[in-house]
């Protein structure tokens, strides 16, 4: 049974967790470095994220432990006449968790935050090597409206 799941903002004392969770399948270890000690690169991206009033790196927790974590990005743009998007990035939970319905209790906070925030869109994107992730946010109402592009600058 599911338990209650609180969410708060991210601390820097969050850093080895949600980068743990983030390196936690075969994308995600190719990309990040999981080590007891978190790289300067690490702490200066979170220390832009957490002032950045636009940004929201968020985590879940059930009984005092970290179960998931995602980031809120608040984009204001001129179509939608001057409308607002949420963009939701870096969407994980923790492995010893999984298909447990944190994921949807997760998309449902995420959903609300957005319409707080005055958002008439939530988006995503999600890497094509990731199929069960993409039919879970398809189980959500998601739907595959656009083609994505982009352009490896490194």
């Amino acid at each position: 049974m599911l338990q209650s799941l609180t969410f708060r903002l991210a601390t820097k004392d969050d850093l080895v967790a949600i980068v743990r969770m983030l390196s936690d399948d075969t994308l995600g270890s190719s990309r990040e470095k999981s080590d007891e000690v978190i790289s300067d690169n690490y702490v200066a991206a979170f220390a832009r994220i957490e002032q950045d009033p636009n940004q929201e790196l968020t985590v879940a927790e059930m009984n005092g432990d970290m179960v998931a974590t995602f980031q809120l990005t608040f984009i204001q743009y001129l179509t939608y006449q001057g409308g607002m998007r949420a963009q939701m990035e870096a969407v994980r939970t923790n492995s010893a968790y999984r298909g447990q319905g944190i994921g949807t209790k997760v998309f449902a906070y995420a959903v609300n935050r957005a319409r707080e925030k005055g958002c008439h869109l939530l988006q995503l994107t999600s890497d094509k090597r990731r199929p069960d992730a993409i039919r879970f946010y398809e189980s959500l109402g998601f739907t595959a409206t656009h083609e994505g592009m982009k352009l490896k600058l490194d």
